[in-house]
């Protein structure tokens, strides 16, 4: 209630960060997050934007689900969902773009799957 005060426009706030707390959620579900993406990019970089791309897919249909159902919130709900989006899809790209330019080992093991050598092996330290 004082949220809705304060912002003068009802819950608009509250629309636009549930819009995009659902697109993080659903995204990080798909995906694990940026962080282990990044760890471990050696071995998740070839499937990784596929389920990015499944994530986004899917936070898309709930986000516009919403919107169509709360006609009156439509645009924060929008607005929110791209946000966020577009704030996620920018982090996986980084991710996987520095984890496959680090020397640093992942902190996964896949049989059958390539590994980096640690950064002190690629150093001629062993």
């Amino acid at each position: 209630m004082a949220l809705e005060k304060m912002a003068g426009r009802g819950s608009w706030g509250i629309a636009f960060l549930v819009a995009a707390g659902i697109v993080a959620e659903i995204v990080a579900k798909a995906c694990s997050s940026p962080q282990t993406t990044e760890l471990n990019a050696d071995t998740r970089a070839p499937t990784l934007m596929k389920w990015v791309n499944v994530g986004m897919a899917e936070a898309a249909l709930f986000v516009g689900a919403a919107a169509w159902l709360d006609p009156a919130h439509r645009v924060p709900i929008l607005l929110g969902g791209l946000a966020e989006g577009a704030i996620t899809y920018g982090q996986y790209l980084h991710a996987k773009q520095a984890g496959l330019a680090s020397s640093e080992p992942g902190t996964e093991t896949t049989s059958g799957a390539p590994r980096k050598a640690p950064a002190r092996a690629a150093w001629g330290m062993t």
